[in-house]
């Protein structure tokens, strides 16, 4: 069985209403299937069969109770949960912001990328400005972000390598790329508004897009 057949299997089993509580019990602690039925008010050949499907796919097991060892406690297995993520893509190169100018989203992404993983980052724009953005240089000081107030926005061209992991971080990019990114976040241009809260509200919507994919990403 491939790793997306038993995630799909595993969610499957996940949809149930009735497997459902019982997981949320066994998160708590390990339960017999008699102490599952009084719990739920369930009835014991059901309970028989959703934790049938349950142990089938992986999500929970059986022990024996070492008193009389006759009992068997059903017990969930955490790790059944970790592995229901997606496969971390593996990156050769580095991973690369780009938006339109690189005076802002994509210099303010490299600068918090480096909190959340290992692999390198560099940033770039499709039309850079002459220089980045007050806002942006300002917002990563409130928020106490390396960012390089001397940085030179650069075009994708001058930055981009062939095993570059390449993440536009604006619309306008994306579309111009035609393709070329491997992912794309629709994030607003904080320096249409100009403002403090638009610079910031950017600042929390890239750590949080990052926080997540920094998790999925591997370098190869």
């Amino acid at each position: 069985m491939d790793d997306l057949q038993r995630r799909v299997d595993a969610f499957a089993a996940l949809g149930d209403r009735g497997r459902l509580r019982i997981v949320d019990l066994l998160a708590i602690g390990d339960m017999s299937s008699s102490e599952i039925a009084a719990a739920l008010g369930m009835k014991s050949n059901l309970v028989a069969f959703h934790t049938k499907v349950l142990h089938e796919r992986g999500i929970v097991r059986r022990v024996r109770s070492e008193s009389d060892g006759r009992r068997t406690y059903l017990q969930l297995i955490p790790e059944a949960f970790s592995a229901l993520g997606a496969v971390p893509t593996p990156v050769a190169g580095r991973v690369v912001f780009v938006c339109t100018a690189n005076s802002a989203r994509s210099q303010l992404a490299e600068a918090i990328w480096a909190d959340h993983s290992d692999i390198p980052a560099a940033s770039a724009g499709m039309h850079p400005a002459d220089r980045v953005n007050p806002g942006a240089i300002e917002a990563a000081v409130r928020h106490r972000i390396a960012l390089d107030p001397d940085a030179v926005p650069r075009s994708l061209d001058q930055v981009a390598r062939s095993d570059d992991f390449l993440i536009s971080v604006c619309d306008h990019a994306h579309e111009q790329m035609r393709g070329r990114d491997d992912v794309h976040w629709s994030i607003s241009d904080p320096a249409k508004i100009g403002s403090v809260e638009a610079f910031d509200t950017t600042v929390s919507e890239l750590r949080s897009r990052i926080a997540t994919v920094a998790a999925q990403l591997v370098a190869a």
